[in-house]
């Protein structure tokens, strides 16, 4: 196992992570913010020193790397920047429970939402940009930041860092270089954000708001900086968002495809369009089934259904309606999309619609080859065949994922809550959505937890984010013995 590289690694995310905490101490510098900016400054000393150290320890690394230091880097990476990222919620008061500052970080970098905070209002403007911005740096991912500003060396290793942090049954580059990948993801990423910035800015919106509004958006997170998540915004304020969590819920090479003029790709692609069908079916069902909720108003029924709809299956999770108060109907349909999410390779968590797809063709390619045993039944997506070990991934991943829901569900159990409450919150947080339904619904938080049930919520946010086999891996004890 290639340590130092583990190290070296660790130590240029800790230094990024220092340049990513000034633009919050910025911030709390032109509020006057004496807290806050004392405990952003420390938390940059401690990051920079910290990373400073790693990296000249471990600076003469060997390059080369495989999947296992791929796995564990992506795994330690994560949970080392939760850490340090939470230190200014902690040292400045703002959340003095430092279980609970994890917790709100852990829940911010996986993109997930879920808050344990009363009122978001009464944070400082600093602290409460960095928790906004901790959605748009894990929605990316950040090591994908780093491969594109940092030279990870020849022979295509770091290839094992992008397969390890990047969404979904597989992943490829989009171009020959692995570094021009990463940018052109983040190129995209950061054109989509400013878009949405700027139409946020054309309603009204002023421009603290509109940027931790968009790095929600963005990061498909859902962390708001009001109380009631975007229910005191305009319906145009609204629309937008629901326009754009929707996009960023779409695979980017898509976006990548276009720019390549290659069209029929696109509006053929099967992943996008299971996505779109069911995104649209669920807000014709939603719609129907609230309209007497609203008094007849379909405008109205639509408008919320839509927000809905886009904000849970993109597992974004802002929210301008209770719609734990909606029909069961409504609410189970709410429940399912959790489940479902967005597309591999975008922004969004849950199973995703690619899982979705191969599962049902893998069904359907059983079935036939039952009735029809002599016969060979190729599973094929945009007219490609997709490779046996790709279903055996997708197959394995199911297994992990319903053991761990199982398990967490139980763990959870033992705090006497309900069901509905338990079993929700198990997927709001494995699927990095946030709200669910009774005391952790759009109106509520997560506070009610045991300190043990939030570290397991933790654990299931880590483990839908980086799609459950990293931190499994690195939670392994063979993974760090010695190769004999």
């Amino acid at each position: 196992m290639n340590r130092k590289m583990i190290g070296k690694i660790m130590g240029f995310l800790l230094l990024l992570e220092c340049l990513f905490l000034l633009p919050p101490a910025l911030i709390s510098i032109w509020d006057g913010e004496r807290s806050a900016l004392a405990a952003l400054f420390t938390t940059m000393a401690i990051s920079a020193g910290a990373g400073a150290i790693l990296w000249l320890l471990c600076r003469n690394a060997e390059r080369r790397f495989y999947a296992r230091e791929g796995f564990l880097i992506v795994g330690l990476g994560w949970i080392l920047l939760s850490a340090v990222g939470a230190l200014p919620f902690w040292l400045s008061g703002e959340i003095p429970h430092y279980v609970d500052a994890i917790f709100e970080v852990i829940s911010g970098f996986t993109t997930t939402g879920a808050s344990i905070l009363s009122n978001v209002e009464g944070m400082s403007r600093g602290l409460l940009f960095w928790r906004s911005f901790t959605h748009w740096l894990g929605g990316m991912a950040i090591l994908v930041f780093l491969l594109a500003v940092v030279p990870m060396g020849k022979g295509g290793y770091s290839v094992h860092l992008l397969r390890a942090e990047s969404p979904g049954p597989s992943v490829s580059k989009l171009v020959p270089k692995l570094r021009q990948t990463a940018a052109i993801l983040y190129l995209l990423y950061i054109a989509l954000t400013v878009l949405c910035v700027l139409f946020l800015l054309l309603g009204g919106m002023p421009l603290f708001d509109s940027l931790c509004t968009a790095f929600g958006t963005a990061g498909t997170g859902g962390f708001g900086i009001k109380n009631n998540s975007m229910a005191g915004y305009s319906p145009y304020l609204q629309s937008v968002c629901t326009v754009f969590m929707a996009l960023f819920g779409i695979n980017f090479s898509v976006y990548f495809m276009l720019l390549l003029g290659r069209f029929r790709q696109v509006f053929f692609n099967e992943e996008v369009l299971l996505y779109l069908g069911i995104m649209g079916g669920s807000i014709a069902l939603i719609t129907g089934n609230i309209l007497s909720h609203y008094g007849g108003n379909i405008r109205k029924a639509l408008h919320e259904a839509a927000f809905a709809v886009s904000s849970i299956m993109t597992t974004t999770g802002f929210a301008t309606e209770d719609f734990d108060l909606w029909p069961q109907l409504s609410r189970s349909v709410l429940v399912v999309l959790m489940v479902v999410g967005a597309c591999a390779g975008s922004t969004g968590g849950g199973i995703k619609c690619a899982r979705l797809l191969l599962l049902w063709k893998s069904l359907s390619a059983r079935l036939h080859q039952m009735l029809h045993p002599r016969s060979v039944s190729l599973i094929r997506v945009d007219g490609a065949v997709v490779r046996e070990e790709t279903i055996q991934g997708v197959n394995t991943y199911m297994a992990a994922y319903c053991a761990i829901g199982v398990v967490s569900f139980l763990i959870l159990s033992l705090d006497n809550l309900s069901l509905e409450t338990n079993l929700t919150a198990v997927l709001a947080c494995l699927n990095n959505i946030g709200p669910g339904l009774d005391l952790v619904g759009p109106t509520s938080n997560y506070a009610h937890f045991s300190d043990l049930s939030k570290i397991v919520l933790m654990l299931n946010m880590l483990l839908g984010r980086l799609e459950i086999f990293p931190l499994l891996i690195m939670l392994s004890p063979r993974t760090w013995k010695k190769a004999g």
